[in-house]
């Protein structure tokens, strides 16, 4: 099988790369992190004048066609300069959830706004109970008439305080763990009776818990069949996965990148620690487990869009478990090697660590995962 990047995947990810180096050095982002939104307008215009927003929408929509080894580029770029913008909650799974899942008048009215970069989008569908699985859905659809009247509480919604709209999961039939009478609805983030309350997590990016009061959604915005949701909510919710390993991928690239040069400046006792075998059995390690990841990472992308479900979800959830295992290890020996100066807030590498450990934790972390392999007798079972 070829995994080299043809012409035009080469050209997107030097375009990408380049961007990143020239405006988002560490200093800029912990600048960009101060913004009322916790990230940069002037960079997501850019990427909108790049074409990154409009990447993985079909051309009819005013996208160009990209898939997810496209955005395996260009996530793997933001993981090594810990972009802030809600790329993954706008384009990916936002964008995402209209391109699989919305209506041609939902898809034609949306996704051109995506694109250029003006509208912003959030997916509501955690909640407290929910744990990481996806049809424990608590929040209340009534139908009344013709529309549908939402309440409930999502947590933990990405970028849910920026967002101009946001997709919500809602019961409206069944029991709160039935995989069947889920609804997926579109709501303007100032509607009456939503509330947000916004918050910095632990890796510099933004969150909000999402309070629904009474608040009423017409037909046109329900995104496919109001009681069938769940299939493309999970479709799109391995796509966002197999991003967030490549994401993964870059930050960890980069702790590796950094230790190396540390170990080769840093000097104790007249001599500079990366002459010492025993650091260079570490920083080896380290190299092992980044590529144990990437092949994971790149399997993720493979298998992203494959229409069998239950083959899909085994390769996402085996390249999240490797992910996991791989992020975690090269976190800590990035932090052992580099000392107190690894823990410092003015130093790259801690805040690499923190978002690798939450990439972790993002739609099931690799306990989660490696649990729902083993239900399904895992990734080579017949």
């Amino acid at each position: 099988m070829d995994f080299d990047l043809s012409e035009e995947q080469r050209l997107l990810k030097d375009s990408v790369d380049r961007l990143m180096a020239d405006r988002y050095d560490f200093e800029s982002r912990q600048r960009y992190a101060k913004e009322p939104e916790g990230w940069s307008k002037e960079l997501w215009s850019a990427y909108a004048e790049l074409g990154l927003l409009a990447l993985p929408f079909d051309e009819a929509h005013g996208g160009f066609g990209g898939g997810p080894v496209e955005t395996m580029a260009i996530m793997e770029a933001f993981g090594r300069s810990l972009a802030l913008e809600p790329y993954l909650a706008t384009v990916i799974l936002g964008g995402g959830l209209l391109q699989h899942g919305g209506s041609e008048e939902q898809k034609s009215a949306y996704l051109p706004q995506i694109a250029s970069g003006d509208l912003r989008l959030a997916f509501a569908h955690t909640e407290r109970q929910s744990r990481y699985d996806l049809f424990d859905v608590g929040t209340a659809a009534q139908r009344d008439g013709g529309s549908f009247v939402l309440n409930g509480q999502k947590s933990v919604v990405l970028h849910g305080d920026s967002a101009d709209k946001i997709l919500v999961t809602a019961r409206v039939a069944g029991s709160r763990r039935d995989r069947d009478g889920i609804g997926l609805f579109l709501l303007d983030a100032n509607a009456p009776g939503v509330s947000r309350r916004g918050y910095p997590t632990q890796d510099g990016q933004r969150a909000a818990e999402v309070t629904l009061e009474s608040v009423r959604v017409d037909a046109e915005n329900v995104i496919g069949n109001p009681e069938g949701a769940l299939p493309v909510v999970e479709k799109v919710t391995d796509i966002a996965i197999a991003a967030l390993t490549a994401e993964a991928i870059g930050a960890m690239d980069e702790m590796l990148k950094l230790t190396v040069d540390y170990l080769k400046t840093r000097k104790q006792f007249n001599t500079t620690i990366g002459s010492f075998q025993v650091l260079q059995h570490r920083s080896s390690e380290m190299f092992i487990a980044l590529e144990q990841g990437r092949s994971m990472a790149m399997f993720a992308a493979m298998m992203a869009q494959e229409q069998n479900a239950e083959e899909r979800r085994k390769a996402i959830s085996a390249a999240k478990v490797q992910i996991g295992r791989s992020g975690r290890f090269v976190g800590q020996q990035a932090i052992q090697l580099h000392g107190g100066v690894g823990m410092t807030m003015e130093y790259k590498v801690g805040h690499l660590f923190k978002r690798v450990t939450m990439i972790d934790t993002l739609f099931g972390d690799a306990d989660h995962h490696l649990s729902k392999l083993a239900e399904t007798g895992g990734l080579m079972a017949a």
